[in-house]
């Protein structure tokens, strides 16, 4: 199933990622990219320091109305429509967004008669340095190959992210290699999840515009372009959720309060497994809606568990505390960059 191995390919990334990059400041995501078209694996890799300033704006992702005050918020206290640039939408909504950002300690706030002024209280630097979106696809023969290759040129001609790579099991390896673009880059894995590069990707351009294919026909196709702006404000939509969510969110969607429920050891971390259906499942699978789902019982809270909740909670603690190890703490961390 490709859920299981999506998992797999995360854990793998997690623990084998600095192989591909500069330092070990990188997260991994799953299951994020824009409205039509979401990556399975997401890596995102960051400026060590940077990713520090990051971290005293919480856990939680900045939208981007949030990056939009964030950025522009003046050191000193000012009239908002004084100081920020316009927004493209009418102002009594940045009103709103203010008071969101004042909620999460994102910026400061206070009234000057019958305005409200704002100022920052941490500088938000340009910390991603690069994502890169890998699509999972364990077992694939030539047909899906082809299918899939259409997608793939697709982010390559759009370049959000920096490299795109396929992950697939070894027997699929030559139907990839003889349908993908040569701009994407090939990672075969065997039964180990041990990783080999069948094929290494070429770097895109993601401070470039971009080409945005809509359509494709026989007779040729419909596309526009993309500025970097856009690009960018996209990549940092990516980044943050990906900041927050990370990859273990899936017991978010699944029912760990299930009494057949279990995390199972796989080759790099966890995986879901029902007792029940006597194998791994997907967050399709393990729903409320499932036949074999049983509550667990009352007791099982309050006896035996010594973390309140019960072994479903304790899951999600767990995954949660391991995603978190994965961020520098969420401190709040004074930086400037020496020109500002």
């Amino acid at each position: 199933m490709e859920f299981p191995f999506e998992l797999r390919v995360c854990a793998w990334a997690e623990r084998e990622w600095h192989r591909f990059a500069e330092h070990d400041a990188f997260f991994v995501a799953r299951q994020l990219g824009l409205q039509r078209r979401r990556w399975d694996t997401v890596v995102v890799e960051a400026d060590p320091t940077k990713l520090d300033a990051r971290a005293a704006f919480g856990e939680r992702a900045l939208d981007s109305d949030l990056r939009f005050l964030v950025e522009h918020a003046p050191r000193e206290w000012a009239y908002y429509r004084d100081c920020l640039p316009d927004p493209g939408y009418p102002w009594r909504y940045v009103r709103e967004h203010i008071h969101r950002a004042a909620a999460r300690d994102a910026l400061e706030k206070r009234r000057n008669g019958n305005r409200i002024e704002i100022r920052r209280t941490n500088f938000y630097p340009e910390w991603v340095e690069r994502v890169v979106a890998i699509e999972n696809k364990p077992d694939l023969d030539a047909s899906a190959a082809r299918a899939l290759a259409d997608q793939m040129e697709r982010d390559v001609a759009l370049g959000l992210a920096d490299e795109v790579w396929v992950a697939t099991r070894e027997a699929g390896e030559r139907a990839l290699l003889a349908e993908m673009p040569v701009e994407a880059g090939v990672l075969a894995f065997d039964d180990e999840m041990r990783a080999d590069v069948a094929w290494r990707p070429t770097t895109l351009s993601p401070g470039e515009p971009g080409t945005h294919i809509e359509s494709r026909a026989d007779d040729g196709c419909e596309f526009d372009y993309r500025s970097p702006g856009w690009k960018r404000d996209r990549r940092y939509r990516i980044a943050e959720r990906a900041y927050e969510r990370g990859w273990r969110s899936y017991a978010d969607t699944m029912r760990p309060d299930c009494r057949y429920f279990d995390l199972r050891a796989a080759e790099h971390d966890f995986v879901p497994y029902c007792h029940a259906k006597g194998r791994e499942v997907t967050a399709a699978e393990c729903s409320g809606s499932c036949g074999e789902f049983s509550p667990e019982p009352p007791a099982w809270r309050t006896k035996g568990w010594p973390i309140e909740g019960g072994p479903g909670q304790t899951v999600k603690r767990v995954l949660a505390d391991q995603r978190r190890r994965r961020r520098p703490a969420a401190e709040k961390i004074k930086w400037e960059e020496d020109e500002k």
